[in-house]
């Protein structure tokens, strides 16, 4: 008998474990997805709302780092503009509240396909992109 209430405590807790990680995986994909729609369709508060108010965003140009401002990069999207952008979450992954993720962001008009690696941290009951890393590759016609 004494077994069989282990078991059972067992599968609640795996349960409750698996119930909480596809609500943190839910809630991340949110805020993914706050920052690829947002972009897209041109809502600045949007993307707001999923950026840490201190995040930066990083490339290699010339063999140099570039850094982008956060908010420089957000008072970029022009309200209601809507950019031919098409985006996708290539893989999230996470612990407790700290999480990392792959977005592929192809850009017809130029060509090109951006992969995005951002790091996020659940900050004040939220979750926030906190760092961009990017990266392109060019395509032909």
């Amino acid at each position: 008998m004494r077994i069989y209430h282990i078991l059972i405590t067992f599968i609640f807790v795996l349960g409750m474990s698996v119930a909480n990680a596809q609500s943190e995986l839910h809630a991340i994909t949110d805020t993914l997805m706050d920052y690829i729609e947002g972009t897209a369709n041109g809502e600045p508060e949007r993307v707001k709302k999923a950026f840490h108010p201190e995040l930066n965003l990083y490339s290699i140009n010339k063999d140099s780092l570039k850094v982008w401002y956060g908010k420089a990069y957000i008072g970029g999207i022009s309200k209601g503009k809507k950019s031919n952008r098409i985006g996708r979450i290539v893989s999230i992954d996470y612990e407790n509240d700290a999480a990392m993720a792959k977005i592929e962001i192809l850009m017809p008009n130029a060509k090109r396909i951006y992969t995005d690696y951002l790091m996020l941290l659940k900050y004040q009951g939220n979750w926030k992109i906190i760092h961009k890393s990017y990266t392109y590759v060019s395509y032909p016609e």
